[in-house]
């Protein structure tokens, strides 16, 4: 199952703050202008959300956040599991 990641690069010399967004396979990837209105979750959300479009990656996602930033991961109906399924084992 392929997931979404993003970073937070922060500014430089010559550019600002940005959020990069690459697929967990790595072969696709976007980088934005880190959206200052939003907050911390929604702008990594804004970036990770306009790789989906990019990608016709279609649907609902749910997020998570790790050391580097957020893992963005398809909530389809065959991926979805809950607590019960540790006591069914």
């Amino acid at each position: 199952m392929q997931y979404i990641q993003t970073k937070f690069l922060p500014a430089s010399n010559t550019k600002g703050s940005r959020i990069k967004a690459t697929t967990s396979f790595g072969n696709d990837s976007i980088t934005i202008a880190y959206d200052y209105s939003l907050d911390t979750e929604q702008a990594h959300a804004k970036a990770a959300m306009e790789l989906a479009r990019k990608l016709e990656w279609n649907g609902e996602y749910a997020a998570g956040g790790n050391d580097s930033g957020y893992v963005f991961v398809f909530c389809g109906m065959s991926n979805m599991y809950g607590t019960d399924i540790a006591e069914a084992a």
